[in-house]
């Protein structure tokens, strides 16, 4: 498929996707919208791809909604509204139920709606010369579902200082390790990319079965309480059980050797 505001790529058996409007600062209008709901789904069911980086061109990861289209298209955010009050939201990897590992990637500046990338990826890093700030109140616009995800990974009351201080501070990628926002600052900055399809490298080496059984007990888990969720999640670690990755893994191990996966598109029925 062609985008027009997106780009993917795909190196071994990683998928790329960009941000790809870096004049715009990697604001999100309404066509870029669209295209993330396709850009997923494609890199999701191809076979070749095990894990996928998400990452920004130029000098902004992204920057929320364009605040230029709304303000001059005579629409503005009532083309969202629908959506919006019926929670059918498509931009994101969580959105879009993607079942591969997912890194976010952050370079530059990283705002608003951005965060709505930095909240339901499964893994975040940024390069050191990274920022990260909230002007949704400074603009008239309420701070909510992005704010509501980053809470459930890190500290609630820097997540309200974002949200209502606004334009008027910025959070350094070294802050936002430490409050667990991010799990990596790659130093220097140009290392960014680099870091991020090592790290894509090292995690597309494990069981393609395992990780999506994976991913669905840990995201499971910050949809329930303890008990609901650990029972949810032994059902998954069971799913498991006679699958060929389980006898392949310990062969493997044993044999001191790489471990040959089941192809995802052949796995077994579960």
């Amino acid at each position: 498929m062609t985008y027009e505001h997106l780009r993917l790529e795909r190196h071994g058996p990683v998928g790329w996707l960009f941000n790809n409007r870096p004049e715009q600062l990697n604001a999100m209008n309404s066509g870029m919208r669209d295209e993330f709901a396709d850009a997923w789904l494609e890199l999701d069911a191809d076979p070749a791809v095990r894990v996928i980086v998400h990452t920004g061109e130029g000098r902004a990861f992204q920057t929320g909604v364009d605040v230029t289209e709304i303000a001059t298209d005579g629409v503005g955010m009532q083309r969202y509204r629908r959506s919006v009050e019926d929670f059918d939201l498509h931009f994101t990897a969580w959105h879009q139920h993607v079942t591969k590992p997912v890194i976010t990637a952050v370079n530059g500046i990283c705002c608003g709606g951005g965060f709505h990338w930095v909240a339901d990826a499964d893994i975040v890093i940024a390069a050191s010369d990274a920022t990260f700030f909230d002007p949704h109140v400074s603009i008239g616009q309420v701070v909510a579902i992005e704010a509501i995800g980053l809470i459930r990974k890190m500290p609630v009351e820097p997540v309200m200082r974002m949200a209502l201080v606004g334009r008027h501070e910025r959070m350094s990628a070294a802050r936002a390790y430490e409050l667990g926002m991010i799990s990596q600052v790659v130093d220097p900055p140009e290392r960014l990319r680099d870091e991020a399809q090592l790290l894509a490298e090292a995690i597309a080496r494990n069981s393609p079965a395992a990780m999506a059984a994976t991913k669905r007990a840990l995201w499971g888990a910050l949809e329930t309480g303890l008990t609901d969720a650990c029972r949810a999640g032994a059902a998954e670690l069971v799913s498991l059980w006679g699958h060929p990755d389980q006898d392949e893994g310990p062969r493997a191990f044993a044999e001191r050797r790489d471990a040959h996966w089941v192809d995802p598109t052949r796995a077994p029925e579960r």
